[in-house]
């Protein structure tokens, strides 16, 4: 079991893992709350050459499925250029977040949405590194909050290898059972690549995305300690910072 946590933090990141004893990092490659593009990661030939695992998570502003053009096209350029960057840091995939629209009756133009990304890039000779892409917690128009949609989505991208990321929190506050959850979403998708194991600081079905530690969180632990048994995938540790140490040696206590 490959277990680790997201780098919060500007410095080196392997340095951080090092620390904490973890199998694999997930990081930003950029201002995850802007369009800039990936510039070159001071510590590109530490990452390459550590044994710790890496995966990059996108900018949260990417919406591929959005119908608007000027947030759509953006987004498509920049899963092209931080899926470049990953690679260029030996990362094993790109995490994006599903996205929405606005109403019911756009959810099959999002989907497609979801289609033209992948052709598109096919033209270009594909992504540099697998997208994986991860359910989440709100929004009644979401493409990836409800696992019929998920379903919906995987008809339309699973031929072009799309990989997934399974948040426990995003599922939680989506209103999916956790018990379980690992076969049912291997039964729609066929694979889990990640799974980002996080407790909720609200309750089931709440559509809120607020993570808490494993030892504080509204979900059981021992439900979270069954995810990771079920799995084969990494394990990345999104919690509030000052308790992952603490989770983590929780996870290698009662999962490992």
């Amino acid at each position: 079991m490959r277990i680790g946590a997201h780098v919060r933090t500007d410095g080196d990141p392997i340095g951080f893992g090092e620390k904490l004893g973890a199998d694999v990092l997930q990081m930003f490659v950029t201002d995850p709350q802007s369009w800039d593009k990936p510039t070159p990661h001071p510590f590109t030939e530490e990452i390459k050459a550590s044994p710790i695992d890496v995966v990059v998570h996108s900018s949260y502003q990417i919406n591929v499925a959005s119908l608007n053009n000027r947030l759509r096209m953006p987004s498509r350029n920049a899963v092209a250029l931080q899926a470049k960057a990953a690679a260029e840091l030996g990362a094993f995939g790109l995490v994006v977040h599903g996205g929405h629209v606005r109403a019911d009756g756009e959810m099959v133009e999002g989907i497609l949405n979801w289609r033209k990304l992948f052709q598109r890039q096919e033209e270009k000779g594909g992504f540099a590194v697998p997208i994986l892409i991860e359910n989440t917690a709100g929004g009644n128009h979401a493409m990836a909050r409800h696992f019929d949609d998920i379903g919906r989505l995987w008809e339309a991208v699973g031929e072009f290898g799309a990989g997934f990321c399974l948040d426990t929190c995003h599922a939680w506050a989506g209103g999916e059972e956790l018990l379980g959850i690992v076969d049912r979403i291997k039964s729609i998708t066929g694979r889990i690549d990640l799974v980002h194991l996080n407790s909720s600081r609200d309750e089931f079905d709440s559509g809120a995305d607020r993570h808490a530690n494993l030892s504080s969180g509204t979900i059981d632990p021992q439900l979270l300690v069954e995810v990771c048994k079920a799995t084969d995938a990494p394990i990345i540790l999104e919690t509030p910072s000052e308790g992952v140490a603490e989770d983590l040696a929780y996870l290698r206590e009662h999962a490992g």
